[in-house]
């Protein structure tokens, strides 16, 4: 099968470059000094799970030259989406399908309005990645793919994709109910990305700290709230199951958004704290963590107006 990662920036490098490794035919749509770094260099991934070094990829700023592959792995950050939409028509078949992985919950609906709903499926993932230098990714924890059809049964190109995975080096699931994948991936980045910047700190500091980690926990009851208010079978478990995660994380762990904060970039802070901060208030749920993380933040939430760079 054929796959173009839109986006090869953490996610998408780690994901795509994983693949790759394999043997996968993956196409790296970039730009700027990581595409050049990819095409002179190819792409490093250092990881505690093992490092991958390709010295050759195939890496382009024009889809155009791509054309129609089976999937497209959608990793830009959120405020980038709408103008990477752009970019799909040229990689779309008649049964590409494309997966989302973006945070925040707003993903799927604007990809099926933008590709059709036969185009489009649901996707999350969640790993600790960041571009260290062009062509180089730096891996610091988690492994984890996840996606599946938005209803009915899944594709070949998913169940392809799943295949495709095996071997990669890390965890990919294909879901039959990955809204629900989707919310609860969101509750606990919400907390964790807006905690983490807030402070400035990696997770280790924060729950090590038992007025940090209250803190920590105040927000990912907050963003469960929403989410069992907004309709979403949430399990009532997870709030118990994330604490306990995070105690056996790294303690370097940091979000993207505390590395984007820390890097001057534009932060995605109104997808994560200010959407739970919003649907709290229309749907008459308190929020005043996720509200404080929003308010002091908002001044950061620009950056230093770089280009666009992917999630």
């Amino acid at each position: 099968m054929r796959i173009a990662v839109v986006g090869s920036g953490g996610v998408g490098g780690y994901f795509g470059g994983r693949l790759a490794a394999t043997g996968a035919d993956v196409t790296f749509i970039a730009r700027g000094a990581h595409l050049e770094a990819m095409r002179t260099s190819g792409l490093r991934i250092n990881s505690p799970d093992g490092d991958v070094v390709l010295p050759r990829v195939t890496a382009t700023d024009d889809p155009r030259t791509v054309g129609p592959v089976d999937v497209v792995l959608f990793a830009v950050k959120l405020y980038d989406m709408e103008s990477a939409l752009q970019l799909l028509p040229p990689l779309i078949g008649p049964h590409t399908v494309v997966v989302p992985l973006q945070n925040g919950v707003a993903a799927v609906g604007l990809l099926t309005r933008a590709v059709g709903a036969a185009h489009a499926a649901g996707g999350t993932c969640y790993v600790s990645a960041v571009i260290d230098r062009p062509g180089v990714i730096r891996h610091t924890a988690m492994g984890r793919l996840i996606f599946g059809p938005l209803e009915g049964p899944a594709p070949q190109a998913l169940r392809d994709l799943q295949s495709a995975c095996a071997g990669a080096g890390f965890e990919a699931v294909l879901s039959d109910r990955i809204q629900v994948e989707i919310w609860a991936k969101f509750t606990r980045l919400s907390a964790f990305s807006g905690v983490t910047s807030v402070t400035r700190s990696p997770l280790g500091v924060i729950v090590a700290d038992p007025e940090l980690k209250a803190l920590l926990v105040a927000a990912l009851t907050e963003s469960f709230a929403v989410g069992k208010a907004s309709g979403v079978p949430l399990d009532d478990r997870i709030i118990t199951q994330v604490v306990a995660s995070w105690s056996s994380m790294p303690p370097g762990t940091k979000s993207s958004m505390l590395e984007d904060l820390e890097r001057g970039r534009r932060l995605e802070l109104p997808f994560l704290s200010g959407t739970v901060a919003r649907l709290g208030r229309e749907l008459g749920v308190p929020t005043p963590t996720h509200q404080f993380i929003a308010t002091v933040l908002k001044p950061f939430v620009d950056g230093q107006q770089e280009p666009a760079r992917a999630n």
